[in-house]
């Protein structure tokens, strides 16, 4: 008998290499001649294909009602690829990834469109062997969805044949608040079983983001410290030099807090506070960050008055350029309270986060982009160096999730000589150069995902619920409670106003500058 060696390796890097491989289907894209479509996805699935990634027999058809050949549809996306790839464009792997692209035309409405796309799928699953397997990907607006989804089960694609999947990807927004949401996903799940449905955040797809668990779970130093026992607080910020640009009715409808707070910031807020799942299954680990949504602790109007900051851009310069406040921006309402900028105390009332609160925040035209978590611990006891005299700066884990993606330890060192001076230094890792070559964009890790039906990292309907919930308590006291809180200004360039610095003083903290 041979000799075998026993393994050692780490449960969670075995859960974590056997994931499941993309299978071979068709995507149909509703809304192909969007900008999701232009910037994002295709350039994402070209991507794939370049590093050799995806299915063989992944093929792509586009939806939407301009009239367009398969040619002249693939060679506007090869504009797109040559501007938007991540890798720039190879000519040769271009050719052969054009050849998955196909264009359909139709009224999102039009019955017989409906029929023909079935049609021209049953075709192309017996050309391309993508066996049956669909996935529909709701590339348009909200508005758009019922009618896309009643004609979908019309026409009988939302049923799979024996031995093939059905599968439906759903952009954000989810709705705009609880009672919306909650019918937008009645109206899905009612074509389309919830364990079919992936909502789709891209900030999930980050490679920081997923690595996450990895840091806390993996990495015996930090996961016995990570409660309130040796945590001072949690700072989570996404910072934004741009403005609105041409979104501004989009903005005037969503304000800071639908557009980015319930979604992305919430997200990265239940990965960080969440206890460590039963197994890596999408659901063990969707149920541990539902859980932590559902222990945040609900605001009164007299809680969003106090421990929430809501502000709005006013004329500045960013880059030395000058640029024009809020209300001017193109379509926006002149006397627009909208919230360009959103600061919040939470507080998650669980067994290991009690006393410790989670500072979030999102602001547009402030000084630099990024969006990182920062986790900072108690100080030292104030006995040898940590004097309150000369206090020493704390310990701070920061988790960068964009641009450059990695993570940093912040700890306190003697300077050389022969006083004792200490200074604080940095070990930093990041992701590019660590690991040699760059991190994939999210869309190519959540497409794939999806091919692959691994929903980990898309949101499960309990949790935007759950999230919207949350929200609902603060944009009714904003906006039909009685006495609502003053909307703050802050100029553009600036870190915002000088209330959510406030906000963090009355705790004897302050904010962390990117």
């Amino acid at each position: 008998m041979n000799a075998t060696t026993t393994s050692t390796a780490n449960p969670l890097r075995e859960g974590l290499s056997s994931r499941p491989l993309p299978q071979p289907c068709s995507v149909v894209i509703f809304g192909a001649s969007g900008d999701l479509t232009y910037r994002k996805l295709i350039p994402a699935l070209y991507n794939l294909a370049a590093d050799g990634d995806l299915p063989a027999a992944l093929t792509v058809v586009g939806f939407a009602r301009r009239e367009k050949t398969d040619e002249s549809f693939r060679q506007e996306l090869q504009d797109a690829a040559k501007k938007f790839s991540r890798s720039g464009l190879n000519d040769e792997v271009w050719k052969s990834f054009s050849q998955r692209l196909f264009y359909h035309r139709s009224e999102f409405g039009d019955a017989e469109g409906y029929k023909t796309l079935a049609q021209r799928l049953d075709k192309l699953d017996e050309e391309r062997g993508t066996r049956g397997n669909r996935i529909f990907y709701l590339s348009v607006a909200p508005s758009e969805f019922e009618g896309i989804l009643k004609q979908l089960a019309a026409a009988g694609l939302n049923k799979a044949k024996e031995g093939s999947w059905a599968r439906v990807i759903v952009e954000k927004p989810f709705g705009t608040d609880l009672p919306s949401a909650e019918e937008l996903n009645t109206v899905v799940n009612n074509v389309f079983e919830e364990k079919h449905t992936y909502r789709i955040d891209h900030y999930l797809g980050k490679e920081t983001a997923q690595n996450i668990m990895v840091l806390r779970f993996a990495n015996a130093i930090f996961e016995p410290l990570w409660n309130h026992r040796y945590i001072d607080h949690v700072q989570i910020t996404a910072s934004e030099p741009l403005g609105v640009e041409a979104r501004g009715p989009y903005y005037e409808s969503s304000g800071a807090m639908r557009d980015m707070v319930q979604n992305h910031l919430l997200q990265l807020l239940s990965l960080t506070a969440m206890e460590p799942p039963t197994d890596l299954s999408a659901d063990s680990v969707r149920d541990e960050k539902v859980k932590v949504i559902r222990c945040l602790r609900p605001m009164s109007p007299e809680d969003v008055v106090r421990d929430v900051v809501r502000g709005q851009y006013i004329e500045g310069a960013i880059g030395g350029q000058e640029v024009k406040a809020y209300r001017q921006e193109d379509r926006v309402n002149p006397q627009s309270m909208t919230e360009t900028y959103v600061a919040i105390k939470v507080s998650i009332d669980n067994w290991r986060w009690e006393g410790v609160p989670f500072y979030v925040r999102m602001g547009k035209r402030l000084p630099k982009g990024g969006t990182e978590i920062a986790v900072q611990f108690k100080s030292a006891p104030s006995v040898l160096f940590n004097k309150p005299t000369e206090p020493q700066g704390p310990n701070v884990l920061v988790i960068r999730i964009q641009p450059d993606e990695g993570i940093s330890l912040r700890m306190q060192c003697k300077m050389p000589g022969t006083a004792v001076r200490i200074e604080p230094v940095k070990m930093d890792f990041h992701y590019g150069t660590s690991f040699g070559k760059a991190s994939p964009e999210a869309y190519e890790r959540l497409l794939l995902d999806a091919m692959a039906g691994d929903a980990t990292l898309f949101a499960r309907r309990d949790e935007v619920e759950g999230a919207w919930a949350f929200v609902d308590h603060i944009e009714h006291a904003w906006h039909q409670h009685d006495n609502p809180p003053p909307l703050a200004f802050y100029p553009s360039g600036s870190w915002g106003p000088k209330e959510a610095d406030d906000l963090l003083a009355r705790d004897g903290r302050t904010w962390r500058r990117l």
